[in-house]
């Protein structure tokens, strides 16, 4: 299992096999439609994270939780994985509205085969989270419990067998 964290320096030992700097990983934060768009055309990005962080009101019956079917299948063509930062639900004011955006793409991800990955993202030692609660986490946005234990797994390296 591994942990994706925002900041230098030492990290605390949760139980997990390896904590990444997302400065390690080919990320994009695409909060905005056009940075999606371009993130989405290169094969060099390994996941894209923050969709749903998007300041778009959401419709009547639908979210604009920054996925939809054309984007779920051009990273599922290219490999491109799709992160859920569990900071953003953190320190969020309308958390209820970032966890229907999340549940939302989940659906979509699934639906689509796209790879999930679930990360703390946490900018101090004080905000990273232990393996469990990350799988908890995933389970509460609509993974079951091998999608959310396959979303701590990632790796480069399976994700670009797996985009072949």
């Amino acid at each position: 299992m591994i942990d994706i964290v925002c900041f230098p320096g030492k990290q605390l030992d949760l139980g997990f096999e390896n904590v990444y700097q997302i400065s390690e990983f080919r990320a994009v934060a695409a909060a905005k439609e056009e940075i999606l768009q371009r993130a989405l055309q290169p094969k060099k990005t390994d996941f894209i994270y923050n969709l749903e962080d998007s300041k778009k009101e959401d419709k009547m019956n639908r979210r604009s939780s920054g996925l939809n079917q054309v984007y779920c299948k051009l990273a599922h063509d290219k490999g491109i994985a799709v992160a859920f930062n569990f900071n953003l639900v953190l320190h969020a004011e309308n958390r209820d509205v970032i966890l229907g955006r999340m549940m939302q793409n989940v659906r979509f991800c699934r639906k689509y085969k796209v790879k999930m990955i679930i990360a703390s993202f946490a900018i101090n030692t004080y905000e990273q989270r232990a393996p469990n609660d990350l799988i908890a986490f995933g389970r509460c946005i609509g993974m079951t419990e091998k999608e959310a234990k396959d979303a701590l797994n990632f790796s480069r390296k399976t994700q670009l067998i797996q985009a072949r």
